[in-house]
């Protein structure tokens, strides 16, 4: 459920009424007929919506070229011009000795002089961000594949920094392979499965903190830190696997709110000595370390260090070789202090740059080693969304932010001064991801709109301006029209309370005027999360949507409280109780939507996965009298059942906070449903255990309550492979059909 706890100020000028307005996308010009209608074989059987992309996609080193894959070979293409320059590794060259077929490369890297190649094929997903695989290395110089090791699939395999060495993960131990005579090397030994894991993350911090490897090369290459999980005392989670004569038990740590975590620590391995340095974090043991990072200083290690109420957020620098360590620099809050991957390391030795919402909103601060200001370099109303790096060499520092709107993201740069701040790129809406290159002179830009799919470019870091499109999804443009797609309108309106809230909407194209349509309501509503934003959303809900529309139903999505976009305060404004908040604001909404001249308020469902599922389920049970259907897919329907740190971040513990995890919980109100449910979940869901599902449904018989659920075996918390989501979608859109 982890999201990456981001928020997107409001630009201040923004003017927003109680009326809908549409601030971003035009309104459609009216469509004679009805286009091609769109099917939910088009959506999850035949691709006939999927955007084009630009695959496996590498920068070099040299700033002139960068790479990708095409047709299972690597091709080089010129900066300049986007141009395939030559093919740098062919399919046959990619056969291993004794066999006739090329790998099937699943992603690649260069080492450091861009002689050697690590290639992953047979890629085995785990949980949502680990995986193994079996790496290979290619030496292109005398074209000679060679699998990484003979002991097993391999994890996070990483070349060092000289492009000597690889370290990897398996079976949670750590090892090095010398690539000049492959002999392998154990940096630990004594890691087992469900007790102790070296340099991967257990299930949360993947979850949770984003952290699946958790080793780092130092830029020197003579060292690797690596993190630690103790999960000994973590209580275990158990997972039926259905299919043979008796099911499996699938058995894993699962710290829940409350419950006991890894104790985990931090330690360096030097590569020439064989020997490990434990380095100093301190007594507690009841607290995170959510990133390491080599500085730009020989032998330094930085380690972020936060306790567990996710409040304060330490920086400690430790000596690699000793593990003596001191706090350089600290961030609390009152309610939580976000994690990001925004700190970076000056050249300079004397500096670092990091992100932090101390002044309620997310900004860049320039400090010194020793955690003094130096300088502010980001400020205003709004948000960096993401630092993207430092051109040390210009003294520029790129990010992106929502300066221009809370709808959009778009990217800039200021100095190291926090002056000459520039905007790249085209004017206008929507939003951008950025690629940077190594060297700062070029950046990969992903733009999306509401209402047009991505369109991939090449353009320069000096001035943004466009060297090349690589691609323009031209072809999906004209199949969107050919279908007749409406374009989404954006709003906003006050509660009751005064609280403006945005919102978007997907209409029936030629809407009668006096003609009454049922509302589906969509919503995520996480911290940090934002559905109305200026982008294109995925193919899974959006054309989705855009059938439902064909079929005369509004679509409309709206983000309460809690969500980003608005600043801190708005943001954790749920603390303590998460779904109390929430939960009002989308009964507002329901009320505000019901109100509109074209909507039948009588005929007002909503729909949500996750947490969206959660609050769902908790609007159709706390808000009865709004919703006629709901639908809830995998939900939260407790938090108590929840892990330790998404749910503590937001509600403390348990112990501290009962009442913030009883007093919006749906098993507590199931005897106020009075519409129809829907309730899914599948029962392979290492995320949200169908275990919520079971409480909320034991909840519902006991209160004689009537209701859908459908189940699906081993699948996933995404609920997905084969024909699952294609029989998902059917059964939610027969269900809204037969109620709503």
């Amino acid at each position: 459920m982890t999201h990456r706890f981001k928020t997107f100020g409001l630009a201040a000028g923004l003017l927003l009424s109680s009326a809908p307005v549409a601030v971003l996308v035009p309104a459609a010009p009216a469509v004679a007929q009805q286009r091609q209608s769109i099917t939910l074989e088009d959506i999850w059987a035949k691709g006939t919506f999927a955007a084009k992309q630009v695959q496996g996609f590498n920068w070099m080193r040299d700033g002139r070229y960068y790479s990708s894959l095409d047709k299972g070979e690597v091709v080089q293409h010129d900066v300049t011009t986007g141009q395939a320059t030559q093919t740098l590794v062919s399919a046959q060259q990619l056969r291993p000795a004794g066999s006739q077929q090329p790998i099937a490369v699943e992603g690649y890297e260069f080492n450091a002089d861009e002689q050697k190649m690590l290639f992953s094929t047979d890629v085995e997903p785990i949980y949502r961000r680990s995986s193994k695989a079996n790496y290979y290395v290619y030496d292109r110089a005398g074209q000679k594949l060679v699998p990484l090791s003979a002991g097993g699939k391999q994890s996070y395999a990483t070349f060092s920094p000289d492009g000597r060495r690889v370290a990897f993960m398996r079976n949670n131990n750590l090892f090095v392979v010398d690539l000049q005579t492959m002999q392998e090397t154990p940096i630990t030994t004594d890691g087992q499965v469900n007790k102790l894991i070296h340099g991967g993350g257990d299930w949360v911090y993947e979850e949770e903190f984003e952290v699946s490897k958790a080793f780092q090369w130092s830029p020197d290459s003579k060292q690797v830190a690596f993190i630690s999980f103790d999960e000994s005392r973590v209580p275990e989670y158990n997972m039926q696997e259905w299919g043979p004569l008796y099911p499996k038990d699938y058995r894993y740590k699962y710290p829940k709110a409350g419950e006991p975590n890894s104790v985990v620590s931090v330690s360096v391995y030097d590569v020439a000595a064989g020997r490990t340095a434990k380095m100093d974090i301190g007594p507690e043991t009841d607290q995170y370390i959510p990133r390491i990072l080599w500085t730009q200083t020989p032998n330094l290690l930085s380690i972020q260090r936060m306790n567990r109420l996710q409040n304060k957020l330490e920086i400690l620098h430790a000596d690699a070789t000793t593990g003596k360590s001191s706090v350089a620099w600290a961030d609390t809050d009152k309610a939580y202090v976000e994690v990001t991957d925004d700190l970076r390391y000056l050249k300079n030795g004397k500096q670092f740059i990091i992100s932090s919402e101390r002044n309620g909103y997310r900004h860049l601060y320039l400090f010194d080693m020793k955690g003094k200001l130096v300088k502010q370099l980001t400020q205003g109303n709004w948000d960096v969304s993401e630092f993207l790096g430092i051109d040390e060499a210009k003294g520029l520092a790129y990010y992106l932010s929502a300066e221009a709107s809370p709808f959009e993201r778009h990217l800039y740069r200021v100095d190291l001064k926090g002056k000459g701040k520039q905007r790249l790129g085209e004017s206008g809406g929507g939003t951008d991801v950025v690629n940077m290159s190594p060297d700062f002179r070029y950046y990969l830009n992903y733009h999306t709109a509401a209402n047009e799919p991505v369109t991939v470019s090449l353009r320069t870091a000096q001035d943004g301006k466009a060297v090349k499109v690589l691609e323009d999804n031209a072809a999906l443009k004209q199949r969107m029209k050919d279908y007749g797609f409406v374009p989404q309108e954006f709003f906003s309106f006050k509660t009751s309370e005064g609280v403006q809230l945005n919102g978007t909407t997907i209409k029936p194209a030629n809407m009668e005027a006096g003609k009454k349509y049922p509302v589906l309501m969509f919503l995520y509503g996480g911290p940090g999360s934002q559905k109305v934003l200026d982008k294109w959303n995925s193919v899974d809900y959006y054309t989705w949507f855009q059938m439902l529309a064909q079929q005369g139903y509004v679509v409309a999505i709206v983000d309460n409280r809690g969500t980003g976009g608005r600043g801190a305060a708005f943001k954790k404004a749920t603390y303590g109780q998460l779904g109390k908040l929430e939960t009002i604001d989308q009964g507002e909404a329901a009320k505000y939507l019901g109100a509109q001249p074209w909507a039948d308020k009588a005929r007002i469902g909503i729909f949500g996965w996750s947490f969206g599922g959660y609050l769902s389920a908790l609007a159709v049970t706390k808000n009865a009298d709004l919703f006629k259907v709901g639908i809830s897919v995998a939900p939260v329907t407790t938090w108590r059942y929840y892990d330790s740190i998404y749910t503590e971040r937001f509600l403390k513990t348990p112990q501290e906070n009962p009442s913030g995890y009883d007093d919006n919980s749906p098993v507590q109100f199931a005897n106020q449903l009075k519409g129809k449910l829907l309730l899914v979940h599948g029962t392979g869901d290492d995320n949200v255990h169908f275990q919520n599902s079971v409480a909320f449904t034991d909840a519902l018989v006991k209160a004689n309550k009537d209701f859908q659920q459908l189940y699906y075996p081993n699948r996933n918390h995404s609920i997905y492979g084969g024909n699952t989501r294609l029989h998902l979608f059917r059964q939610m859109t027969n269900f809204l059909q037969q109620n709503l």
